[in-house]
Order: structure tokens, then C-alpha cells, then sequence
């Protein structure tokens, strides 16, 4: 067991929310090994995705940006384990690396966010609206494609303060992360999956670990969710056999239904002009090969240039 002479070392991200996100997951351990607060320590890793905010992800390299540093640290030995957004993770993970707990997940939902309007349908026609999430702007033209969209990067903090500035006058924010920030207020209130379907893997927090790691692999068994892990391992099989990344506007998500699991899933064009949707429902157990499935038939239902974006 870690102790305070030979703490467990986490490593995350240095944003509010990341740091919230890895705080969860020592109170957890804590309470389920009764660990003392300093037998972890929170090694604060800066990502290529934290330093270059001036630029569109998809310009600079997609989802690895906001893991990659801290992935290469658990290789090295330099942490014990690292904490993730899990819309933010690759489906392919370095040889060696393996994450198979996830915590309780927490609101699927995006959250609108605005200081003048109620909701999507309230904001006037030609109105600047900000993110920089190519799913949600996609989704966004589809349905209101009179609006202008900006690129919003930034976290929490910095998006509601460029609201306040007047850069734009809506954007959009998970409401897992306002509700783990204790920030819920500041949403109009969150959109249903039926309006707009999340990312894959929205309000997850997967716990990565060396996959040699025995010992680590019993510490962390006992927070593990298996129901988030079920729902999570369809929507990411669904990801993973598009190939998607931050260049690609894709959603899903996944519900159990008693034994059985309700997988929906989208993909767009960019700009909204097209977006192609389909869902199955089936044995949990067939949950990855489910999601897989509906990505094949999603893509055979794609006209031949849907994937050329550039």
C-alpha cells in the first residue's frame, strides 16, 4: 500500500478541472484502501494541448495532444498512475499502458451556456456562438446553420470569461465537468442527447496504468465502475473503427437497459451539411461488437467523399 514515504504518484493535467478530476480519484482510493491524503501525490504534467491555445485542434494534431506527456511519464516510471478525461483519449494507447477503471460516470450531457439566452432556439439568427469542439459546431450548423461559429479553446474558466468578454454570446461545456467544478450554475441547463448526442466517453474518468503493474492493478480494483466500463467500451469500439479524432465530428453514447445495452451514434460533415445516425440495442456482453457494427454500417451508408475533409 502507498504510504506517506513512498507515495502513489498521479499524474494529470494541470487545469481546475483536471485537477478536480484527479482529487476524485484519491479520495476514492482513500476511502476504499483507508489511505491517509499524504500517501498520493498529484504530479502536475503540461501536455502539448495546454501550451498551444492559439490554434484549432485539429490543426496541430488531435486527441493525443492532451495525453501524450503524461503517458510517456507512466512509461518512464515517473508516476504511478494518470488520470483522463476519457473524450480526450485516443482509442489506440501506447504498448505497455492499459486502462481498465473507470470511475463512476458522471452527466453525459452538454451544457448551454449563455448570459442573454434560454437556449439554442432562443439565440437570434446570426448569432456568434463559440467552441472548439468540431462535434459540437457541426451538430450546431446542422440545426441552426444561420448562426456564426468561433473557436473557443480554453478551459472552463477562460471560455466564461471570453463569454464575458463579449467574443461570443453562447458556448457549450459538459455538464460532468461543471458538476465535478461545483459549477452547475452557470448553465442555462443541459441539452438532451436527443438534440445533441455527446462526445463518446462524455463525463468518464479512466485511470491508465503500466499493464505489468499487478500492484497497481489491485489498488485501483476496488473504485472501478462496471457499469461505466460496459457503456464506455461500446462507445469507444464504435470511435475506434471510424478512426476518429479531434479532425472527426463523431458522437455516441451508450445506456443500459437491465442486460442490455442502447447504443446510439452519429458522424457529420464538418459543417453540418450532412449528418448520418443509427443505433442498436443488444446483450451487454456484445456491447464492443455492437459498436463496431453500427460503425461500419454508419461509414457504408457514407457518400464516397463524407470522410475527405482535409
Amino acid at each position: 500500500m502507498p504510504t506517506p514515504s513512498r507515495p502513489l504518484r498521479i499524474g494529470t493535467r494541470g487545469s481546475v478541472l483536471a485537477l478536480a478530476q484527479a482529487h476524485e480519484t484519491r479520495a476514492r482510493l482513500m476511502a476504499a484502501h483507508d489511505l491517509p491524503e499524504d500517501a498520493f501525490e498529484i504530479e502536475v504534467i503540461k501536455t502539448t494541448g495546454d501550451r498551444i491555445l492559439d490554434r484549432a485542434l485539429k490543426e496541430i494534431g488531435g486527441k493525443g495532444l492532451f495525453t501524450r506527456e503524461i503517458e510517456d511519464a507512466l512509461i518512464a516510471g515517473e508516476i504511478d498512475i494518470a488520470v483522463h478525461s476519457m473524450k480526450d483519449m485516443p482509442t489506440i494507447q501506447p504498448e505497455g499502458l492499459v486502462i481498465d477503471c473507470y470511475l463512476p460516470r458522471e452527466d453525459v450531457r452538454d451544457a448551454f451556456v449563455s448570459r442573454d439566452y434560454a437556449s439554442i432556439s432562443d439565440l437570434p439568427q446570426g448569432a456568434v456562438v463559440g467552441s472548439s469542439s468540431l462535434r459540437r459546431r457541426a451538430q450546431l450548423a446542422a440545426r441552426r446553420p444561420d448562426l456564426q461559429l468561433v473557436e473557443f479553446r480554453g478551459n472552463v474558466q477562460t471560455r466564461l470569461k471570453k463569454l464575458e468578454d463579449g467574443v461570443a454570446v453562447a458556448t457549450f461545456l459538459a455538464m460532468a465537468g461543471l458538476s465535478r467544478l461545483g459549477m452547475t450554475h452557470v448553465s442555462r441547463g443541459p441539452i438532451q442527447p436527443e438534440e445533441m448526442l455527446p462526445a463518446v466517453a462524455q463525463g468518464c474518468i479512466g485511470v491508465e496504468r503500466r499493464s505489468d503493474d499487478a500492484r497497481i492493478a489491485a489498488l485501483l480494483a476496488p473504485i472501478a465502475d462496471h457499469d461505466s466500463g460496459l457503456r464506455v467500451a461500446a462507445e469507444r469500439a464504435f470511435l475506434a473503427e471510424l478512426d476518429g479524432s479531434c479532425q472527426t465530428p463523431i458522437a455516441g453514447l451508450a445506456v443500459l437497459e437491465g442486460e442490455n445495452l442502447w447504443l446510439r451514434g452519429e458522424i457529420l460533415r464538418p459543417d453540418g451539411s450532412e449528418v448520418i445516425a443509427g443505433e442498436r440495442r443488444g446483450p451487454v456482453a456484445d456491447g464492443p461488437a455492437m459498436g463496431a457494427d453500427l460503425a461500419r454500417e454508419l461509414r457504408n451508408r457514407a457518400p464516397a467523399d463524407f470522410f475527405d475533409w482535409g
